[in-house]
């Protein structure tokens, strides 16, 4: 509500409101402070759905943009939606907390089971976007109205107060959310506990600011209706571990071993019986398979040895938690260091504490040859003074601007001050017959960083076709693609094997593909196109 001065007159831009009625500075003081927590009710709101979408569809950018555009539209629809609710702004807000706490706290639970039993995430999120949306557009005409009727002011500085104390919530519901929300109780829980809040904050509003002013009945409904809203997200909190599991397990073949949700993905392990009668363990990061213990030797191989086909002294590895290619690494007994960067501290853990995943790695995370360092890549090279011998890169497939970055020209830039004029690196580059162009872009993307490229492929059953490259820094010849002379007897590569490899057949070679930098991140463009169509 607006206040102006009009031939030395104070008015209003609804003088039909009841006259003002005086409370203390104390009432002001708890209005201002529900604005501060509907404002971080509502930023958590935003970040749940954007990060919900990224863990389970993927392409981030995408992600966060439909859900704040969205949600940035219907909140000026529901601002203007609300101007005729400004007569009884005490009951409209509190009815709009009411239905607010139980859309916001449900939204993560209804979407994750629409994506799980339904496979109708996307409809279903804008959907969500667009009620919780209105519902916070349509809080700030009635606060404001709210406020006036405390004490009147005029209308820039009613604006100034209201608009400070809500950006100030959403600093902290942004900042709440990645620190102390998501690691204490989860995305499903960690917005049922925010709907509650939000709940309370109309009750405040209601019994304690302005109680006087609505009727008793009016009064004890809305009580009425809050209760059974923070009753409803009770129960949804109670059985949120069972309804996760059960959503989650339909979401994969295998029955779930396993799983839990960090600040930076969803990690799932599976366990089966594969057809040689033989467990079969399955990691699956936000979704996507990394590997199965039944033919995962085959990509680790790949992956390792050619790599330590030179010096190998001193090895890095970027990515890789699991500990699978820190296990073909350390069977090479001249291997006297070994850096292992990854960013999830979770997973490192899960490789070393749980026991399907340290059988398969025989435990590679306790050697004392061994350093792990949880950090983002990227940014620990920026820092990263040591030299490696060889470099082993098992990132996932680039299919967000985070993971993108990690495939660009200037990573591999950053990559060149940690190697030797011998160093040997081995890249995961995705598959050259379901993503010819993500393929042969990354390979690009090395050579236009200033490295000789040798490209190969081989045949992983869980994964279908899978290639690699492997490079050194300089201008030199293509390195060689070979085994080392002290190999270990290994399952699946030899010498045969690799000559093959590297041919590619003729509806499979090199394409005319742009190479991935930070500001273009073409590979990411690739691969969303490629992968959506399998």
């Amino acid at each position: 509500m607006s206040a102006t001065t009009v031939q030395g007159h104070d008015t209003t831009a609804t003088p039909s409101h009841p006259p003002v009625v005086r409370h203390t500075r104390g009432a002001r003081s708890l209005l201002l402070f529900s604005v501060f927590l509907c404002a971080a009710c509502g930023l958590v709101y935003e970040l749940a759905l954007t990060a919900l979408g990224s863990y389970l569809i993927g392409n981030s950018v995408l992600q966060t943009s439909v859900v704040i555009s969205v949600m940035v539209c219907a909140m000026g629809l529901g601002s203007l939606a609300a101007k005729p609710l400004r007569r009884r702004a005490v009951g409209a807000f509190a009815l709009v907390e009411g239905v607010l706490a139980l859309v916001g706290g449900l939204s993560v639970l209804v979407l994750y089971a629409a994506f799980a039993w339904l496979q109708i995430y996307t409809p279903a999120m804008i959907v969500v976007a667009v009620a919780v949306g209105l519902l916070i557009g349509a809080e700030i005409p009635l606060l404001m109205t709210m406020l006036q009727r405390i004490r009147r002011q005029e209308a820039g500085s009613a604006v100034a107060d209201m608009f400070a104390v809500d950006y100030i919530g959403a600093l902290v519901g942004g900042l709440g959310f990645p620190l102390w929300l998501l690691p204490t109780f989860g995305q499903l829980k960690g917005t049922l506990v925010v709907g509650a809040v939000n709940a309370v904050a109309g009750v405040i509003v209601v019994v304690f600011i302005f109680r006087r002013q609505i009727r008793r009945w009016v009064r004890n409904s809305l009580l009425a209706g809050v209760t059974v809203v923070l009753a409803v997200l009770a129960a949804a909190y109670v059985f949120a571990d069972d309804l996760e599991v059960t959503a989650r397990q339909q979401m994969y073949r295998d029955p779930i071993v396993h799983a839990e949700t960090t600040p930076y993905q969803e990690i799932v392990v599976t366990r089966s019986t594969a057809f040689t009668g033989e467990p079969d363990i399955r990691l699956f990061l936000n979704g996507d398979l990394q590997f199965s213990s039944v033919d995962e030797y085959r990509y680790h191989e790949s992956l390792v040895h050619p790599a330590l086909a030179g010096s190998r002294a001193s090895v890095l590895i970027m990515g890789g938690g699991d500990g699978l290619a820190l296990r073909e690494v350390l069977r090479y007994d001249d291997v006297q260091h070994v850096t292992l960067v990854e960013l999830d501290p979770a997973m490192t853990r899960l490789a070393r504490d749980f026991e399907p995943l340290s059988d398969l790695n025989d435990d590679a995370l306790d050697d004392p040859r061994v350093k792990v360092v949880n950090a983002d890549a990227f940014n620990w090279l920026r820092g990263a003074r040591q030299q490696y011998d060889a470099v082993v890169i098992d990132f996932p497939d680039p299919d967000s601007a985070a993971l993108a970055k990690l495939y660009s020209v200037e990573f591999y830039h950053l990559l060149g001050q940690v190697l030797t004029p011998q160093s040997r690196v081995m890249v995961q580059s995705g598959s050259p017959f379901f993503a010819p162009k993500t393929y042969w872009s990354i390979a690009k993307t090395i050579e236009t960083a200033g490295y000789a490229t040798t490209e190969f492929q081989v045949d992983v059953p869980s994964f279908g076709n899978w290639g690699f490259v492997l490079a050194t820094r300089g201008g030199g010849p293509p390195p060689p693609l070979r085994l080392a002379s002290q190999a270990p007897r290994l399952r699946y590569l030899d010498e045969a094997v690799l000559k093959a490899a590297s041919v590619f057949p003729v509806d499979r070679r090199r394409q005319d593909v742009r190479p991935s930098t930070l500001m273009d991140p073409a590979v990411l463009e690739y691969v969303l196109d490629e992968w959506e169509n399998y």
